[in-house]
């Protein structure tokens, strides 16, 4: 744990181990601690270094001797189904009611990640609200809470285009089930450690409030439909939270070092034309497969970075005039307050949603391929799609169609 001393009201922070996870909920903390809070953040210490911005824009913060009741390196998201077995010994809790019951003045709230709900009965216990953190846009949250409570099914169990729909979410979205999540995929009714997931999600929905890393003007229609599910006002849009684009210092160290010095990318793009570069980002966690003996194809008039990149300075330059994006919400919302052209490429999780936002919705990006993994997009058709994209005219007049 990591805390911050103050005189303002002392919160508990805890986000769920994995960098798109981390990053919006510490960029959230570092808007508190600007505003006089007294934090605490609860982190594994894999993800420890991530808060040495915070620990340079806020000198006071310490470390008390207190260890994670996480697993050192919990399992990723991909293989999340083995890391429900440590779902019970996490809902117990008992280090931090102890260090809660400690403190002198202990948190009056918890901000808790959306895939921690089990918090809400921890927050119940010790009398404190708790506060959902959802990292992902409200259409998202729409959707996972209509899921979990309705658990829709495929009416072909053998068909993976079957279609999903949601009639009681604004825009009756549909979706076919290979475009569902893979935890809901592979939930399996009945199952203890399923069921305690299951149980998890829906206590989202009764918590005490609930804050997006979205902001109202976007997705007023969901946040509106939230606040009628959840029966109260108690939703909030805390976003973007993406660092001013002038903080470059911050930006090359937000979610850890660069791959490559910050400087030997930003001097590359300094050379390029202006909105002559297309940068393509795919998740940390996808397989990236598809780089193997790029960077030799492409030297010289391309720049491989294997591992994290400096994302939000890169999208920031003028150089850089278009955005393949996986999807993420975190990305989504860089490309959004940069107004980089996005073309959208989905995998999984709840990128296809998003890209439903962005692209159906909104109309705010344009939908580049939407196979999944599953399948190769037509390189022809990404490339005529790309050319097109980056000789727009200056007024940002975007294609009317993307690839199928």
């Amino acid at each position: 744990m990591s805390k911050t001393a103050g005189d303002g009201p002392h919160i508990l922070i805890y986000p769920y181990p994995a960098p798109g996870h981390v990053i919006p909920l510490l960029d959230l903390t570092h808007l508190l601690l600007t505003r006089g809070l007294t934090v605490t953040v609860l982190v594994t210490p894999t993800y420890a270094p991530l808060l040495e911005p915070l620990l340079s824009s806020h000198p006071s913060l310490f470390h008390p001797t207190l260890g994670s009741p996480l697993p050192p390196k919990p399992p990723l998201l991909p293989i999340f189904p083995s890391s429900l077995k440590y779902a019970p010994r996490v809902n117990s809790m008992t280090l931090i009611f102890n260090w809660f019951r400690s403190q002198p003045t202990p948190p009056v709230a918890i901000i808790s990640d959306f895939f921690l709900g089990w918090t809400h009965h921890l927050a119940s216990e010790l009398g404190v609200p708790r506060v959902v953190f959802w990292p992902s846009c409200a259409f998202q949250s729409s959707i996972s809470n209509c899921m979990w409570r309705d658990l829709p099914k495929r009416d072909d169990p053998d068909d993976d285009n079957s279609p999903i729909s949601f009639p009681n979410i604004p825009n009756s979205p549909i979706f076919p089930w290979w475009q569902m999540s893979f935890l809901y995929r592979e939930y399996r009714e009945g199952d203890p450690d399923w069921e305690f997931y299951r149980n998890s999600m829906l206590a989202n929905v009764v918590s005490w409030g609930v804050v997006f890393n979205s902001f109202t003007e976007l997705e007023r229609v969901y946040i509106d439909h939230l606040k009628k599910e959840m029966g109260h006002d108690r939703v909030w849009t805390v976003g973007p939270l993406v660092l001013p684009d002038d903080d470059l210092m911050r930006h090359s160290k937000r979610g850890g070092p660069s791959a490559v010095p910050t400087q030997d990318v930003m001097t590359w793009l300094d050379a390029k034309a202006k909105d002559s570069v297309v940068y393509v980002c795919f998740a940390d966690q996808e397989n990236v497969a598809i780089v193997e003996g790029l960077a030799d194809r492409v030297e010289g008039r391309g720049f491989v970075i294997k591992g994290w990149a400096p994302q939000v300075a890169i999208l920031n330059h003028r150089a850089v005039g278009v955005f393949v994006t996986h999807c993420g919400w975190n990305s989504a919302l860089e490309g959004l307050s940069t107004g980089v052209m996005m073309l959208t490429w989905p995998i999984n999780a709840d990128q296809f949603t998003n890209a439903m936002l962005l692209v159906d919705q909104l109309g705010v990006a344009i939908r580049a391929y939407e196979g999944g993994d599953r399948i190769v997009p037509d390189s022809a058709e990404l490339s005529r799609l790309l050319a097109q994209s980056v000789g727009r005219d200056e007024a940002g007049e975007i294609p009317s169609q993307g690839a199928p």
